[in-house]
């Protein structure tokens, strides 16, 4: 008895041991070395940011990165002119840290959600830091064109601005945001020109654009190419009439231009009604004008957007196009 006495008392030693030093590498540190840092119940690990629109977010995406947690209230296709919000943005806003938006009211229902909210985010109309062309809506009403991004020269600015919120917010990623943002500022320079190259090989009597909705002023001023005609104003809240329609059709016949463009947020009815009545052909893929492209299309970002709709612009109306290449990153986008 007392032998076995004995070895059950070693064998509890042994345990007892090995209890001990469990708890022991489980709750400090070897000599020296910090303790990690413990987050605080309900913290965040990188700032909220929210985005209203899809050109916005993306934008948003390049510049922020991993360092950010990034939420895009619409999805792409989605029109920011009539957009409703719903219970879901409210609860996105109100968690923001910061809430980017275009301003310039793009997107009225979001704005006037995003000021109603009690939330303490910092608010940013990125398209704002842009001087707006100002557009004649009738009756005397002028009002600013909030199509910004359609020259890549002021998306500059606009990346500028997300840049320096985003330090503001989070000053330990500042080296991470600007590196993003000069990457980004350098694709878009050679956006820039490469559009304006393109846009110029169309034959000048043929350099005219019509559209659906007037969303395209930016551009045209930019790239040297005329808006002779739309169908409805910068608002597609607006309802063509038919007596708009009879006009738009005249004028497209009057023009002489080869063919018009659809939009991927507008329904397309009317615009081929025009092609036909005017006797021209509708181009064959629409232009991105409010969103860029749902993910795997050929408009998926702000800058394959861009892309996708100068080279429709240019083949539909009798250009040469080349396909846009990076040189700094070797990379091609057709």
């Amino acid at each position: 008895m007392g032998r076995k006495k004995y070895e059950w008392l070693a064998i509890a030693g042994v345990l007892l041991a090995l209890w001990l030093n469990g708890c022991t590498q489980t709750t400090s540190n070897p000599v020296g070395q910090a303790s990690p840092p413990v987050k605080p119940v309900g913290q965040a690990s990188s700032p909220v940011v929210v985005a209203t629109s899809t050109i916005i977010a993306d934008l948003a995406e390049e510049v922020g990165g991993d360092e950010i947690q990034l939420k895009g209230i619409l999805q792409p296709g989605a029109d920011p002119h009539v957009y409703e919000p719903v219970p879901a943005d409210s609860l996105a806003l109100e968690k923001a840290n910061l809430i980017l938006y275009n301003g310039y009211n793009l997107e009225p229902g979001l704005i006037k959600l995003m000021n109603a909210t009690g939330g303490k985010a910092r608010k940013l109309p990125v398209g704002e830091v842009v001087k707006p062309l100002q557009l004649d809506k009738g009756k005397g009403e002028v009002v600013p064109d909030p199509h910004v991004w359609g020259d890549a020269e002021n998306v500059i600015g606009m990346v500028n601005a997300i840049r320096d919120a985003l330090i503001e917010l989070s000053p330990e990623d500042k080296q991470k945001f600007t590196q993003n943002a000069a990457r980004l500022t350098d694709e878009l320079k050679q956006l820039d020109t490469w559009i304006a190259q393109q846009i110029a090989t169309i034959p000048a009597d043929k350099r005219k654009l019509i559209t659906t909705h007037d969303a395209f002023q930016y551009y045209s001023r930019a790239y040297r190419i005329a808006v002779v005609g739309t169908l409805i104003g910068i608002s597609t809240e607006e309802q063509p009439s038919a007596q708009t329609v009879r006009r738009l059709v005249d004028s497209v016949k009057g023009t002489g231009v080869s063919a018009i463009f659809a939009e991927t947020t507008i329904n397309p009815a009317l615009i081929k009604t025009v092609a036909q009545e005017a006797g021209v052909k509708l181009a064959p893929k629409q232009l991105y004008s409010d969103s860029i492209g749902a993910k795997g299309s050929d408009g998926d970002t702000y800058i394959k957007m861009m892309i996708a709709n100068t080279r429709s612009i240019v083949e539909a109306l009798g250009g040469k196009y080349r396909p846009f290449q990076l040189n700094s990153k070797a990379k091609t986008t057709s």
